[in-house]
């Protein structure tokens, strides 16, 4: 029978092992650690005694291939979020809040209210959409850098969608986010986090999952090597033992841009440039799921579980190398505003660097990002790095896994088996 091999089970593997259970073709999954999650994962943290990620993620409810695969294993329900499309803010400045509120309607009437809008702005200042729609430069050449909007709603999307500076940040992966959330409407650009974890909601329904269906998942289990020969993937290096890769099989490599170029000569790929910087904050006040904008922090977005109040620090360059003792200082007093905590004292924290959190996704970069097919025929590429797009997100990473599936349903032996 035909085998897929797919090397990583992070969320693109994931999502490529799901969409091809019905296929018929017997799954291998491979996971060089001990859990599946790769960045998207969670984990027992002893000094706060409890569940945290290893990253916060925000999901749009307009996240189409996000909505596809969490119905897939059954766990739609394990997103958390307001009812409505609400976006709150609050400035450091000067503790200004407000609420961004898109209206239902494909044509944006909520920019003529001055109550939904960015406060400060015209509802002509919202015609830069139309510019950076079809762009090919950066985020701040299409939109400039003036202004209440940029400073509000520019910046603070730029670098939470794409994990870099609006003045590097290419144009053209902002645009696919728009069209597919906020000039969809309110159903399409609803906030929602992980309910418990994302481990909770997106990695463990997922492996049961697979494994309820047969797929053989092995977890630490590092692919070391590709054996090449005749022009093609002959065998697999599994820490040491070799793995037989026959002319029927596929292997989809879904790892890191930097694992894969040690994986497969002579690929291009972007580099890895841009971290991510988390914050979580053992919090017991806490009772229920917000999501809270901040504007001119070292926070940008602050999260709330039961129990936990988490922040994200995207494009994290300036600083990453600080100490986690001076992060979470500095974090908690935003933290402290967005909540309304007063002088509360800063909680036990946990910070987790992502170094290599995503490549720097500026317009040349653009150009390294990989397509799904590759010179050897039986080996197809998976993961958020890849040509998908859309930016480096979980979004990203499931439409990659998904087109490696749909590659895999192409082939004779696959075809015969379904």
């Amino acid at each position: 029978m035909a085998r897929v091999h797919i090397i990583g089970a992070g969320m693109a593997g994931l999502a490529a092992a799901v969409r091809l259970r019905p296929l018929g073709a017997a799954l291998t999954l491979y996971e060089a650690a001990p859990r599946a999650g790769g960045r998207c994962r969670s984990y027992h943290d002893r000094e706060l005694d409890c569940i945290i990620d290893n990253g916060n993620h925000l999901l749009l409810s307009g996240n189409s291939a996000a909505m596809a695969y969490l119905d897939e294993i059954g766990a739609r329900d394990r997103l958390a979020g307001p009812t409505d499309a609400v976006f709150p803010f609050v400035d450091v400045a000067n503790g200004a809040r407000w609420t961004v509120r898109p209206g239902d309607s494909r044509i944006p009437w909520w920019i003529f209210d001055a109550t939904r809008r960015v406060p400060g702005t015209r509802p002509s200042d919202y015609l830069s959409v139309l510019r950076l729609l079809n762009a090919t430069g950066t985020v701040a050449e299409s939109v400039g850098t003036t202004g209440a909007l940029y400073r509000a709603f520019w910046e603070p999307l730029t670098v939470g969608a794409i994990n870099t500076a609006p003045e590097r940040a290419a144009a053209a992966l902002m645009a696919p986010v728009l069209r597919e959330t906020f000039l969809k409407g309110a159903a399409a650009c609803r906030p929602l986090i992980a309910r418990e974890s994302l481990a909770d909601t997106f990695i463990d329904p997922a492996i049961a999952t697979l494994t309820q269906a047969g797929v053989d998942v092995r977890f630490a289990a590092r692919v070391r090597a590709l054996g090449f020969a005749q022009g093609r993937i002959a065998t697999l290096d599994v820490d040491g033992t070799e793995v037989a890769v026959t002319a029927d099989d596929t292997v989809i490599l879904a790892t890191p841009a930097w694992i894969t170029e040690t994986l497969a000569p002579n690929l291009k790929v972007p580099a890895a440039g841009e971290p991510i910087v988390n914050v979580h904050y053992r919090l017991n006040a806490m009772t229920d799921v917000r999501i809270i904008g901040v504007i001119g922090g070292l926070a940008q977005w602050v999260f709330t579980r039961p129990g936990l109040a988490s922040v994200t620090i995207s494009a994290a360059g300036a600083v990453v190398d600080d100490t986690a003792e001076a992060i979470a200082a500095r974090c908690w007093r935003d933290v402290a505003l967005a909540l309304e905590l007063g002088d509360m004292p800063a909680p036990p924290s946990r910070v987790v660097k992502e170094r290599r959190a995503t490549f720097a996704q500026t317009p040349a970069d653009l150009a390294l990002r990989a397509d799904a097919v590759t010179p050897w025929p039986n080996l197809l590429l998976a993961g958020d790095w890849t040509a998908t797009g859309l930016p480096a997100t979980i979004e990203g990473a499931l439409r990659s896994g998904f087109r490696a599936a749909a590659l895999v349903g192409q082939r004779a032996p696959y075809r015969k088996a379904a």
